[in-house]
């Protein structure tokens, strides 16, 4: 009977556990070569590979292959001479979903690099995935006025994400 009662209780310590994550959404329609060029990073959800970084940018550019390159970069805080490089590409893997693309900066790990929002002149941009532990707001400009950061933090908390993990950037 001991046998029973504990794997019921481990059952439904399992479902309790478990937490649904709805869909994230992305925006519907992207132009791949308008988006291309630099981007600065205004926040983001620090990961070990980002720890310390300032002045951070990502270039995306395309390619005749229609994948981009992606060359992120930034400073080391305890010494802004040295600037960290990464090296990558992206692509689309659905076309029919343009917003929702795979980055890849060694083979054969890729991660997701889905655009949740993006403004009509793509200045501002608020990027994730769909397990909400990665997050950045990016901007075409070194700063962000409040206001319209606000807005994406709204998004990004209406969309799942722990806001409260957002780095601001120095750039």
């Amino acid at each position: 009977m001991k046998p029973i009662i504990y794997l019921s209780i481990f059952c439904l310590m399992t479902l309790f556990g478990c937490k649904s994550t709805a869909p994230l959404h992305t925006i519907e329609q992207l132009d791949i070569k308008q988006y291309s060029g630099t981007w600065y990073e205004i926040a983001r959800i620090t990961h070990r590979f980002e720890k310390g970084l300032e002045k951070v940018s990502a270039t995306y550019t395309l390619r005749n292959d229609g994948k981009i390159t992606v060359l992120n970069q930034g400073s080391k805080g305890s010494d802004p001479e040295v600037i960290k490089t990464a090296k990558g590409v992206a692509w689309v893997p659905d076309p029919s979903k343009p917003a929702q693309l795979k980055v890849q900066f060694f083979w054969p790990f890729a991660g997701n690099y889905w655009i949740i929002d993006l403004d009509a002149d793509y200045q501002h941009a608020l990027i994730g995935d769909p397990s909400r532990k990665y997050l950045w707001i990016l901007s075409r400009a070194k700063t962000m006025d409040a206001a319209t950061y606000n807005r994406l933090t709204d998004i990004a908390a209406k969309a799942g994400f722990d806001i409260s993990k957002l780095d601001r950037v120095r750039q």
